[in-house]
């Protein structure tokens, strides 16, 4: 299957801003706790990661302060696998980094999220940062609509990186993503529907399609409808049950060229950090379009690399392919299975 270009140096580039997440221990409320665990967070990143770890060759494009918490962030980038030669500073005044606070719920009290994140340094981006020959070094180029609702001015960066990746020879890879704390149905959909024909592989969430999106029909028919009025490549949606905070069932569903793919869902999924997990989905199935060339294949990879990190605390994936391909090994298995790997 020749989807992508050949011998470029990255498999995937990723553009949006990279957070500091602070969460209580323990499941602690925020309005309880002494302290906060610190770490990073970034939906592309944890993208481009989740790829990386697999064995993908990703970068991504952010603009960081230039002080220790941008240096926290940049040796955060370096572990998860992740290029930082794209990776723009901040020396403004006005500098600062993204937070994210994330609390961790347990049955009938939900997770939560807390954004301060309003004018950090990747809202002042500019196109003249960007290095002029990035847009043909990359076989996929990823983002996703977080990255539009955060200002004015970068949401005309991203569209005109996007367009500029496109005449590259980049496919274009979008999630939907929506986050109704950062910005309203009617916002979100009105500037997403103009990104969509630059679109070739769109992610998006049955619940995202039905409600903000306000697509109607079977599932299978809204999936066509993306391909048919804005001719999507391939259309990748998720469906995530949640029958408890704690315990989670998962499955997706993939077109591509008329055909639909799936699997059996993964069900009751033990969670310990939930948050990253739809980030990892889009990580394993790019990986599996880009070194395996088969559509199944890439759906399975998703689906497993989504829910192990459902069981691993952080934002970011830190699965290997050799961990997933034993878990959809033992997904697929029937009878009588070992309890440790040993």
């Amino acid at each position: 299957m020749e989807l992508f270009k050949k011998d470029t140096e990255f498999d995937i580039i990723g553009l949006g801003e990279v957070m500091l997440r602070l969460s209580p221990p323990n499941k602690e409320k925020i309005s309880q706790s002494e302290t906060f665990e610190k770490n990073a967070g970034g939906s592309e990143l944890n993208v481009a990661s989740g790829a990386a770890m697999l064995g993908a060759r990703s970068a991504i494009i952010t603009k960081l302060p230039k002080n220790k918490m941008g240096h926290f962030i940049r040796n955060k980038i370096r572990y998860g696998n992740v290029s930082d030669d794209y990776l723009i500073y901040d020396y403004s005044p006005q500098r600062r980094l993204g937070i994210y606070y994330y609390e961790s719920g347990a049955y009938p009290r939900k997770s939560s999220v807390i954004y301060d994140r309003a004018h950090s340094s990747i809202c002042s981006l500019t196109l003249d940062e960007i290095p002029e020959d990035i847009y043909t070094k990359a076989k996929v180029f990823h983002i996703s609509s977080i990255s539009l609702a955060l200002d004015e001015n970068l949401r005309q960066v991203c569209l005109e990186i996007i367009k500029r990746f496109k005449e590259g020879g980049a496919i274009i890879s979008f999630d939907v993503n929506y986050r109704a704390a950062l910005w309203s149905e009617e916002e979100a959909r009105e500037t997403i529907e103009k990104i969509f024909p630059y679109i070739d592989f769109l992610f998006v969430s049955e619940e995202t399609s039905r409600r903000m999106l306000q697509r109607t029909g079977t599932l299978e028919e809204i999936m066509q409808g993306y391909a048919r009025d804005y001719g999507c490549r391939l259309v990748a949606t998720t469906r995530r049950e949640a029958v408890s905070p704690t315990h989670h069932n998962f499955n997706s569903k993939i077109l591509f060229e008329g055909k639909f793919y799936e699997e059996a869902p993964y069900n009751n999924i033990e969670v310990i950090d939930r948050i990253g997990s739809g980030d990892a989905y889009l990580a394993g199935v790019l990986y599996g379009l880009i070194k395996r060339g088969d559509i199944q294949s890439a759906l399975e990879i998703g689906n497993a690399l989504s829910a192990v990190k459902n069981t691993v605390l952080g934002d970011m994936s830190a699965s290997s392919i050799d961990e997933i391909e034993s878990v959809i090994k033992s997904h697929k298995a029937t009878g009588h299975q070992d309890e440790m790997v040993r």
